[in-house]
């Protein structure tokens, strides 16, 4: 899945630590100083996960700071943030995700047009020798590129 847009945040670790199986895009259900606080960039989607709940679907543990003006607007930074996804979309994910193993994880997080958007990734955990392989792999196509690079 191509992400168009401006993207506000992304979460790196979600790569290093699971296998990124498919890719979704679901919209986020926010309210406006949540918004501001995303345009100021002032979002943390590290340790976050998505979570299917009487059929709908959560985004928990994603932070989004406290807009500075918001005063009384502003609402809990860590509150499960409801995503938008058709329903037989959420009931397949929540099948996958119940049944085989597989996590819901934010990849990342983006404006497309004046919406928000979220790229959800049906993941399966990584091992730590299946993450020794993934590094080992990037320095030697590193490697190889520097001597391609020498070579001519």
């Amino acid at each position: 899945m191509k992400i168009e847009g401006k993207i506000i945040a992304e979460n790196r670790k979600a790569r290093h630590d699971y296998f990124v199986i498919e890719t979704y895009e679901a919209g986020i259900e926010l309210f406006g100083t949540e918004v501001k606080s995303l345009r100021a960039g002032n979002v943390n989607l590290k340790d976050s996960y998505c979570d299917v709940d009487d059929g709908e679907l959560f985004a928990i543990g994603m932070h989004i700071s406290p807009y500075e003006q918001g005063n009384i607007f502003n609402k809990d930074p860590l509150r499960p943030k409801r995503l938008l996804m058709h329903k037989r979309e959420i009931m397949k994910l929540h099948g996958l995700v119940s049944r085989e193993g597989y996590t819901l994880v934010p990849l990342s997080l983006y404006f497309k047009g004046s919406r928000v958007k979220m790229a959800l990734g049906l993941c399966k955990g990584k091992k730590l020798y299946d993450k020794r392989d993934t590094a080992a792999k990037r320095d030697a196509d590193r490697t190889i590129e520097k001597a391609m690079k020498n070579r001519f």
